[in-house]
């Protein structure tokens, strides 16, 4: 015979076993299907409520409000983690799992970058060592210790970029040269590749900040022939063995003798065309013997040794190489022109 302690035992049972499966729940589905174990017509209070006929009505009252109250409480939990599974599956619903995923941009060199490195590891292979030095600079280094005195036009300040009463933002990679050759006696074989400033109005082959790569060799016996044979291996080993090079005599206060030299145009090669002109030939930048006056400041012996310096601007020869005709696009970080190198 049923007794209201049998009916008191299994509401806590059924509400134990209730508490402990509704956790386990992970979609819809499940809930639903616990819901009619519990609470369908065939469920589990329903049969306890059948139980009551067992009962006396004094006995009826009191078990039928504890099984109320796991009914109602059953009820409660459902509604409250059907609404929880209910945003979950919203959330989902918007994502659509067929559809691609979307590939994230992958980066690349810049276009300055890329003729640098390759610049530097040609370099390499030819026995220099790669040197950068300070982008600020004092005049001294910047100039005088390169033979460019106080009033020599080079020092104007319509040319350089002046921080301090003698501190410049450096026009060229030289000051490198002076600081290597104070630090250590020959050989030297060094190239020295970084940032320079200039006031130049920006145009499309001017711009206030470019890169240049700068080159000294000292060494006893050291010639000209040895420069123009590292100006040509740098250029056919950059632009192929078909290239060809020319030396302009020029000036420099720091190169004596000094020579602007040229590489053979790379739209025609040497033919002409409207890019070279009709002269078949493209200036690149200046070269020359190292001015004997320059050894005074980094105490070399000058008729000991000789030695060569060299130039380039890394945009100019990055322009000739993918044929660009703006040195701005360079530096407007528009992703649809850097897209394309």
């Amino acid at each position: 015979m049923t007794t209201i302690s049998d009916i008191e035992k299994k509401v806590q049972s059924l509400k134990e076993t209730f508490d402990h499966s509704v956790t386990d729940i992970k979609s819809v589905s499940e809930l639903e299907g616990l819901r009619v174990r519990f609470l369908g017509r065939r469920g589990h209070i329903s049969e306890l409520f059948k139980s009551l006929e067992m009962l006396t009505p004094q006995e009826k009252r009191g078990a039928g409000k504890a099984i109320n109250d796991l009914k109602n409480n059953v009820q409660t939990i459902i509604q409250d983690r059907k609404a929880t599974l209910d945003e979950g599956e919203d959330a989902r619903l918007k994502i659509d799992t067929t559809l691609p995923g979307n590939r994230g941009y992958i980066g690349r060199y810049h276009p300055i970058t890329t003729v640098l490195r390759q610049i530097k590891s040609i370099f390499h292979k030819m026995g220099f060592s790669v040197v950068e030095g300070l982008e600020v600079e004092t005049e001294y280094y910047n100039f005088e210790a390169l033979n460019i005195p106080k009033g020599h036009p080079a020092r104007d300040m319509h040319d350089t970029l002046f921080v301090g009463n003698d501190i410049v933002l450096r026009t060229h990679t030289s000051p490198v040269q002076v600081r290597v050759m104070e630090s250590q006696k020959p050989p030297v074989r060094i190239i020295s590749p970084g940032r320079c400033y200039r006031r130049d109005t920006p145009d499309a082959t001017h711009s206030p900040a470019f890169y240049q790569v700068e080159g000294l060799c000292v060494d006893e016996g050291i010639t000209f022939a040895d420069l123009k044979g590292v100006i040509l291996t740098f250029a056919q080993s950059l632009f192929g063995s078909d290239m060809k090079i020319r030396f302009r005599p020029s000036f420099f206060p720091f190169t004596e003798p000094s020579a602007e030299y040229d590489f053979s145009c790379l739209m025609c090669r040497g033919k002409g065309c409207r890019v070279c002109k009709g002269t078949g030939w493209i200036e690149i930048s200046g070269a020359g013997m190292v001015n004997p006056a320059v050894y005074k400041y980094v105490d070399y012996d000058e008729e000991k040794y000789t030695g060569y310096a060299f130039g380039m601007g890394v945009e100019r020869i990055t322009m000739l190489m993918y044929e660009v005709n703006d040195i701005r696009l360079f530096y407007e970080n528009d992703v649809r022109f850097l897209r394309q190198f």
